[in-house]
């Protein structure tokens, strides 16, 4: 959705800037005119990523109202919109303000990119030398999953002329938005940063949008580029075999009312994601209770938890959203804690968007490509550096280095706040690892949830589970009407339950061995010609960022990889061995030095052996310049 001009007058520009944030609308206005003094003037009022908004002066807020305003009349009145080239010196400057903080130089052809690719076809694919139709008709993609990475994927191949079929298990697009609607489902990534980059919504209701308006989004998405002509729902993928001779993937589906349909492609995409396969905990008497169970990724909807006691088990980021959804409304709510996790407040994420700040969103250009930069860093690479091991820290147990020492300040100052008047439930919830070690939550009233009189947060361990309730190894029955387990996902059983069956007939998960998923950035595996997993190994985000982004950028190599592909007259691509095994070594190196492999540390990200195999090492900025370059000699081209 293309950034608009406005022609209102005077009066009405400037009570819709008033709405705006200071910083930004500050940031557009260097944008569109050069002046930096801007900057200057701005610089000492706009802190780091731990804080969520600046301290402008009204004096100075006014000033870039009012310059603003003028210089939006002025390009209404000569009905052009100039496009300024910002030099490297003067962006750095900029990135810098928008920060808080200093920006590293590799961050400024990204930023330049975002500023100046704003739709669909400035980040499509462009062929050096466009395929005969007969070459593109050949090249059928069948891509498993109609989520977020999917609907991404079918887009820019639709984009190039690709054909493509779509294979979802669901009966509607949206995968994870589709698939979980526990009360509080929502997004702990603001929501102008958790959307494709190229199709904004300018009217999120909220800063963090909860499920059904994340749902629609994408349904609406699947809608505007016409993909639901391409998708066979309530249809599952089970196995994939290819065919070296013909260079072709053969599938097998399973439609819902059981039938098998066979398929094949050219080239076969994993879009299936990591956080859709639920996980139920290893408890004796798992299945003895008398009451309703089940996990927060298959709520029950004709649950009516009103005035019934529900018992909890898990407190990670399901569970910090049901705990105070259902609490004002359960006669006693039991929650069960295996380890507690560091939370962070957003004075945002409860709060809706106002009308300006979507008139600003919509109608001032650049505005909203520096507003996601600005949560780009506050949500994901200003962060960075806090995730790294300091092998010279005195306080190894309890951080890592000094800003991460002063992370945990920061989020411990706020527990305490919260919970003066209850020391033993402070006790409870303040963990004795590194800050960022698990996934770290937004803070959803979740500790003024812990103060009800009708809510315990247990930490004896759970024994068993018997038809009354939970019973906990110092012997307590801790009776509940009805069980939701919190409990995750088998992310370590990548891409399961399929069977994907390459060269020389090695399946998938045999090479990858149990419980260790490995590809070159995160995309491909030797011995598996033409194939693509999105959202694969080591693309998962632990200390912030957006998925999108991640996927945006696997999808880029992807569609480089099948213009090198087509364009060369090849039948299959595949990664060569070495390639993969050095960048493996590399992820491995560098996680060997990050929060996630801290000693006595355990979290989802890391399999039984230790090995961390979900998440990312790099910045996105890193993975970002890594996806956009395409080295033939990473490949084998047949």
């Amino acid at each position: 959705m293309p950034e608009t001009e406005t022609s209102a007058e005077g009066g009405q520009l400037q009570g819709a800037l008033a709405a705006a944030d200071p910083a930004t609308l500050l940031l557009a206005l260097v944008q569109l005119t050069g002046e930096r003094h801007w900057l200057d003037a701005a610089k000492p009022f706009i802190r780091g990523p731990m804080n969520y908004q600046e301290f402008m002066p009204e004096q100075l807020r006014a000033q870039v109202r009012d310059r603003l305003c003028q210089v939006l009349a002025e390009r209404a009145r000569r009905g052009q919109n100039p496009q300024r080239r910002t030099d490297d010196a003067l962006l750095r400057e900029m990135m810098a303000v928008a920060a808080g903080e200093p920006v590293p130089d590799d961050y400024i052809a990204m930023m330049r990119e975002d500023l100046a690719a704003d739709s669909l076809q400035a980040r499509s694919l462009k062929w050096r030398k466009p395929p005969q139709p007969a070459a593109l008709g050949d090249a059928e993609v069948v891509v498993i999953g109609a989520g977020m990475s999917g609907l991404y994927a079918g887009i820019q191949l639709r984009e190039a002329g690709i054909p493509f079929v779509m294979i979802e298990k669901n009966a509607a697009v949206g995968g994870t938005w589709y698939e979980n609607i526990y009360p509080g489902c929502g997004v702990d990534t603001p929501n102008h940063f958790y959307s494709y980059a190229f199709e904004p919504n300018h009217d999120w209701s909220h800063f963090f949008a909860k499920r059904d308006e994340l749902w629609n989004y994408f349904e609406a998405v699947a809608d505007k580029y016409d993909l639901r002509k391409h998708i066979r729902f309530a249809t599952e993928v089970v196995d994939a075999g290819y065919d070296e001779a013909n260079a072709i993937w053969h599938i097998t589906a399973q439609s819902a009312d059981g039938n098998q349909h066979r398929l094949t492609a050219r080239v076969l995409v994993s879009a299936v994601g990591v956080l859709n396969r639920p996980k139920l905990p290893d408890i004796p008497g798992l299945n003895s209770f008398a009451g309703p169970a089940f996990h927060t990724a298959q709520w029950d909807r004709s649950f009516d938890w009103r005035g019934k006691r529900v018992a909890m088990i898990g407190t990670g980021a399901s569970g910090h959203q049901v705990g105070p959804s259902i609490a004002p409304d359960v006669a006693r709510l039991t929650i069960f804690q295996r380890s507690p996790h560091w939370v962070v407040p957003n004075p945002n994420y409860h709060e809706g968007v106002s009308a300006g700040k979507k008139w600003a969103l919509a109608n001032i250009p650049f505005y909203l490509r520096w507003y996601r930069f600005q949560l780009f860093w506050a949500f994901a690479d200003g962060l960075h550096a806090a995730l790294q091991v300091d092998p010279d820290w005195p306080h190894p147990r309890r951080s890592l280095n000094a800003l991460n020492e002063k992370h945990r300040l920061f989020m411990e100052k706020h527990m305490r706040g919260e919970l003066s008047d209850r020391p033993e439930l402070l006790a409870k919830v303040v963990p004795d690892y590194p800050a960022y070690g698990k996934r770290i939550l937004i803070d959803n009233h979740w500790f003024r949830m812990l103060k009800r009189q009708n809510v315990d947060l247990v930490t004896d361990p759970i024994e068993s589970i018997v038809p009354e309730g939970v019973r906990t190894k110092d012997g307590h029955l801790w009776q509940a009407d009805a069980l939701v387990f919190a409990t995750g996902f088998k992310v370590s059983k990548m891409l399961h339950p399929m069977k994907i069956v390459g060269r020389d007939g090695c399946e998938l998960h045999e090479v990858w061995g149990a419980d260790d998923a490995k590809a070159y950035l995160g995309l491909t595996v030797p011995g598996f010609p033409n194939f693509f997993i999105l959202t694969g190994p080591n693309t998962g985000l632990a200390h912030g960022g957006n998925q999108i982004f991640m996927t945006e950028c696997g999808v880029r190599h992807m569609m480089l990889a099948l213009r090198e592909m087509l364009e060369g007259g090849h039948r299959s691509i595949e990664c060569r061995p070495e390639v993969y095994e050095r960048y493996n070594r590399d992820v491995d190196a560098l996680h060997a030095r990050m929060v996630w492999t801290h000693k006595g540390m355990t979290n989802w990200y890391r399999n039984p052996q230790g090995r961390v195999f979900a998440i990312t090492p790099w910045r996105l900025v890193e993975y970002w310049k890594m996806t956009a370059a395409f080295h033939a000699g990473d490949y084998d081209m047949r």
